[in-house]
């Protein structure tokens, strides 16, 4: 079939989405291309949304994947503001709320995820926050610059990296922070309690305060305003704004609707798809973070909600739509910005798979690599402050590296050295 009679359709206009786009166009793709978003901004990334915007040192515009006029000049027809609500798969059609039916040869879904709600009294007060969209952070970081200005306080709850990144911005601005945690650390599923400590501490020094081992059970205002919130080991702290930082849920109801093969939500929820991005259907595409991909090298299915799945994802999915031989096999990377701390964190490291933290460098100096290993081989490598390290770490990952372990801690060793290094 000509590319020109064919359409592929993109359901998500996020970064994935529009990465999606611009590699269908690159790779040579002719026929139409359609990017379906429900928020009317053009597509934007969302790291800054918790960071450098949310601080106030970044600009709106910055946040955007391409300037409004490349949509146009690469030919690619947005429909923003308007939400897919129905997949027909047995026709090949994608409905959207206005009532549109767009045919697909092709289709991509790219919808992202949402933030998990508290469900406790009080969730309506307009001091009640949530952090995922544009217009979350435009609102938010409003806020915090009145908190700093009033001497305010803000509660969050979660100490994830979503809570921790808003509770460093909080604190540039001069708001009060508290952070309630129903674990013992921050991050405690995420990085154990060995740098769980560390980040306790990092923000300790900073002025905010923690309350572990408790949940928020209810907010309390008076004329739609918050006052305080209420934990349930009996506590009440006092609070101007409380945002809910308590994880985020794929959004998977089209896929849902319309059959798709899906992961349970007891095991993180998302689309199935191979290591090509294919779902069920293999005329039918899932990337980002509504994707639970099998990774060929980890050996286990997956769901990663970070920017360089979406960046990287984005692409692969493209050329795997114009049938080209995909492996979608990336190390999962992140990174985050708090004080003065910067980090990047690769591989896949849960709770329960490693037996051992190794440390390189200088914790106290805020100055070091951590690395997870499980009998010896590195799962997972953080890098604190410390760059240019990031392609010997997923190195070592992806050859399923066994290093010498006093090495592996001594900086004097070149980390390039170990990717294929066997325990001596």
């Amino acid at each position: 079939m000509v590319d020109a009679h064919r359409t592929f359709v993109i359901v998500g206009a996020g970064l994935a989405g529009a990465k999606a786009a611009e590699t269908l166009r690159s790779e040579g793709f002719t026929g139409r291309v359609i990017l379906i978003g429900d928020e009317r901004d053009h597509p934007y990334e969302r790291p800054p949304l918790s960071k450098g915007y949310l601080a106030g040192k970044e600009e709106r515009d910055s946040v955007f994947v391409h300037e409004p006029s490349w949509y146009a000049r690469a030919d690619v027809e947005l429909h923003l503001g308007q939400p897919a609500v129905h997949l027909d798969r047995d026709n090949k059609r994608v409905v959207l709320g206005d009532g549109t039916a767009l045919h697909y040869d092709k289709l991509l879904l790219a919808t992202g995820a949402e933030p998990r709600r508290l469900d406790i009294p009080g969730t309506g007060l307009a001091g009640v926050h949530h952090l995922r969209r544009l217009a979350h952070a435009e609102r938010l970081r409003g806020v915090l610059a009145t908190l700093g200005r009033d001497n305010g306080h803000l509660l969050i709850a979660g100490a994830g990296w979503i809570g921790l990144e808003v509770a460093a911005a909080a604190r540039g601005y001069g708001a009060e922070v508290t952070v309630v945690e129903p674990l013992p650390t921050p991050l405690h599923a995420v990085l154990g309690p060995e740098l769980g400590g560390f980040f306790r501490e990092l923000h300790a020094e900073h002025g905010v305060r923690f309350h572990f081992g408790a949940r928020l059970t209810e907010i309390t205002g008076v004329d739609g305003m918050v006052l305080a919130a209420r934990t349930d080991d009996g506590e009440e702290h006092p609070a101007h704004a409380v945002l809910a930082a308590v994880g985020a849920a794929p959004r998977t109801a089209l896929a849902e609707t319309s059959g798709l093969a899906l992961v349970d939500r007891e095991h993180g929820g998302g689309i199935v798809v191979d290591a090509s991005l294919r779902t069920s259907d293999p005329d039918v595409y899932a990337v980002g973070d509504v994707a639970a991909a099998h990774h060929p090298v980890l050996g286990t299915r997956l769901r990663v909600e970070h920017w360089a799945n979406a960046l990287n994802g984005g692409p692969a999915a493209a050329r795997s739509m114009l049938g080209q031989e995909v492996s979608y096999d990336r190390i999962p990377y992140f990174f985050s910005d708090q004080y003065d701390v910067g980090l990047e964190y690769s591989g896949w490291a849960p709770a329960g798979s490693y037996d051992e933290v190794v440390i390189r460098g200088d914790v106290g100096k805020r100055e070091f690599i951590a690395f997870w290993l499980s009998e010896g081989r590195v799962l997972a490598g953080m890098n604190v402050n410390v760059w240019d390290v990031t392609d010997p770490i997923q190195a070592m990952i992806r050859t399923a590296a066994v290093p010498d372990r006093e090495a592996l801690a001594d900086p004097s060793v070149p980390l390039a050295s170990l990717a294929g290094g066997q325990a001596g």
